[in-house]
């Protein structure tokens, strides 16, 4: 068991509270997963919890973490460069373990992470491995150390389906406690048992956690009939408070007239309008006292909202894509073919999806299919890439990036939108760099639906949001009207946004049912 102990954690940059009295006890046959948006301080907690070495450059914390005698495995979310130039033998041998375990038991750890014995002892190196074969390494580097409990940060991140669910059926069978970051709504619905929820409320100033002995599928439905019993309640109080404000001010005004009118010649009824006015002065403290302990109206991350205009409505027969690619390569000049034969046809507002194993070519796939669709004129087409940096230039704020003619009339509508998609004041005039990757992408989408595109071009859109947040944006993909063509192992996304999905194999596009997957 690992406990932590009213934990507070501060940044040192800006001094803000990320995590406040946060107390917690990781337990035996405990699947816990933390969830929130980007920012909230997630992996910062997880790391703490690991060693906390690997904050201390940028944060500070009170409070107690008791880790007692047990072996903790960590899966970072991202390998480090070094690490990637190594090979794998080398890698492996890092973990003083590996050179402990006998030739069967090293065997069992291999079936068990279903990658070959051989492989630990390749020169291939690490960045080489598809994304399914960096964790399953990984994961059995973390074996060979025989840990009591394990940490994951995002686990499932940039997986392809079919190791996504192996991901799950490890989990699920693991004998030992884990403590996971996801953002995989279909992920956490299959494993989690215990849920950590950290949020930042009252524009995202105050730090909350909650933390519930449930799945996340019970705890969401809890969640939101609380939520929905929180508004109701505050929105009850709000209107009993203008009724009384209504009241108030009439008899102010009364008492105000009669102080206006009376008789100089009348000193008595001068001082019962004084003792008057004193009992309305007392009324309106009272009032703004119980305005000010009211029911808050619920302020959390997925109360957003963005749509898409008419502008990206688009006729029923309009052929948006005919696309014939002989052979997929990697690099213009490379020698490697990924696939042959594809053939991709799209018309009217039909939404697409491409998936398949990692390494497969998807991502090369959809830039080629952008760079045809970006310069029509018959359609407004717009390419969102897994790597926001490709479009954003980081020293602009959300506001530069969004404004054509920089004017103050644009500005307030443009600060207006961002409101909508919970910007806070702050964020609106940061840079773009400080920015989360949710909030970056939530930039890209709100560009997209201010030009009117009605044609989306997605590369895994959904990669960066919070389990929480996701749906308001899959119900606003799924509204879209225009056509949308994307890449994405996000199971959820698939099955309520696209039409038609399409898993890129070596000869090519094969269509195949979603409710499959």
């Amino acid at each position: 068991m690992i406990q932590v102990k009213h934990l507070t954690i501060t940044h040192k940059k800006d001094l803000r509270t990320i995590v406040e009295d946060f107390t917690f006890a990781l337990q035996p046959g405990d699947k816990a997963a933390i969830i929130g948006e980007e920012g909230n301080g997630k992996s910062t907690l997880l790391k703490l919890m690991v060693d906390e070495a690997l904050v201390e450059d940028y944060v500070s914390w009170e409070g107690e973490i008791i880790r007692g005698r047990k072996r903790i495995g960590y899966l970072a979310q991202e390998l480090t460069d070094c690490d990637k130039l190594l090979s794998v033998y080398a890698y492996c041998s890092e973990e003083s373990g590996f050179f402990d375990l006998r030739p069967a038991e090293l065997a069992r750890i291999a079936a068990k992470v279903g990658l070959s014995i051989d492989l630990f002892y390749s020169d291939r190196q690490v960045g080489t491995l598809s994304g399914g074969e960096k964790v399953k390494l990984q994961l059995a580097r973390i074996m060979f150390g025989q840990p009591d409990v394990l940490l994951l940060d995002e686990p499932s991140n940039d997986l392809d389906v079919e190791t996504i669910k192996w991901l799950e059926d490890y989990v699920i069978r693991c004998p030992l406690p884990i403590l996971y970051i996801s953002h995989d709504e279909e992920f956490l619905r299959r494993t989690a048992n215990r849920i950590v929820h950290l949020e930042r409320v009252r524009r995202k100033t105050v730090p909350r956690y909650t933390i519930a002995g449930v799945g996340y599928e019970a705890y969401v439905g809890a969640r939101l009939h609380h939520l929905e019993h929180q508004e109701q309640v505050a929105r009850a109080e709000r209107r009993e408070y203008e009724k009384q404000q209504e009241r108030f001010r009439r008899i102010a005004q009364k008492v105000e007239h009669q102080q206006e009118s009376i008789s100089r010649q009348d000193p008595h009824g001068g001082q019962l309008l004084k003792k008057k006015m004193h009992v309305v002065k007392s009324l309106e403290r009272r009032f703004e006292k119980e305005f000010a302990e009211m029911t808050e109206i619920p302020d959390t991350e997925d109360a957003m909202f963005v749509k898409f205009g008419e502008r990206a409505v688009l006729p029923a027969g309009k052929i948006v894509l005919e696309y014939e690619l002989p052979k997929l390569r990697v690099g213009d000049n490379a020698q490697r073919v990924l696939a042959r034969n594809i053939f991709l046809r799209v018309v009217g507002p039909e939404h697409i999806c491409i998936i398949g194993a990692n390494g497969v070519g998807k991502t090369t796939l959809l830039k080629k299919i952008a760079e045809q669709l970006l310069p029509r004129r018959d359609i407004k087409a717009a390419y969102m890439p897994q790597n926001y940096e490709e479009l954003l230039e980081q020293e602009k704020t959300p506001v530069e990036f969004l404004s054509i003619t920089g004017d103050k009339e644009e500005n307030v509508r443009i600060s207006t939108y961002l409101g909508s998609m919970k910007y806070t004041r702050e964020e609106m005039f940061h840079p773009v760099s400080e920015l989360s990757g949710g909030q970056k992408a939530k930039l890209l989408l709100l560009n997209m639906s201010m030009q009117g595109c009605n044609v989306l071009i997605l590369d895994e859109p959904t990669r960066n949001f919070s389990p929480l947040s996701a749906p308001v944006i899959r119900q606003m993909l799924a509204g879209f009207s225009g056509a949308i063509i994307s890449v994405s192992h996000d199971r959820t996304y698939i099955r309520e946004v696209c039409d038609r999905v399409y898993q890129l194999e070596r000869d090519g596009l094969r269509l195949i049912e979603a409710d499959k997957l």
